[in-house]
């Protein structure tokens, strides 16, 4: 793979906004967790937490404004992990949720 492929390859469908926001997940099998979210978009976030987690399992993750949503782990690297959610949040609504994160965070 050439240098430019796997810049192309590391882009983003949208861009992430900045955050520090500390909730709770759930994993399918009831297994709470302690996240930091880090990053997010509408369509998507990078957290971090102690449990291991693997490619394809399946997370809620609580979130103001919006309540809890459902999302899918597409990668997971030293106690970070990215999500892809599995509904969009619609626009007003997700900057509702970045106001409310940057004003806790």
């Amino acid at each position: 793979m050439t240098q430019a492929g796997a810049i192309k390859s590391d882009q983003r469908e949208a861009p992430r906004d900045e955050v520090h926001y500390r909730t709770r997940g759930t994993l399918a099998d009831g297994q709470s967790l302690q996240l930091l979210i880090v990053n997010m978009s509408a369509r998507g976030l990078m957290a971090r937490c102690e449990a291991s987690l693997t490619e394809g399992v399946s997370v809620r993750v609580r979130l103001p404004v919006v309540g809890t949503v459902s999302a899918h782990v597409r990668w997971a690297l030293g106690g970070r992990f990215g999500c892809e959610l599995d509904q969009v949040i619609p626009l007003a609504n997700y900057l509702l949720v970045l106001a409310t994160m940057v004003a806790r965070g």
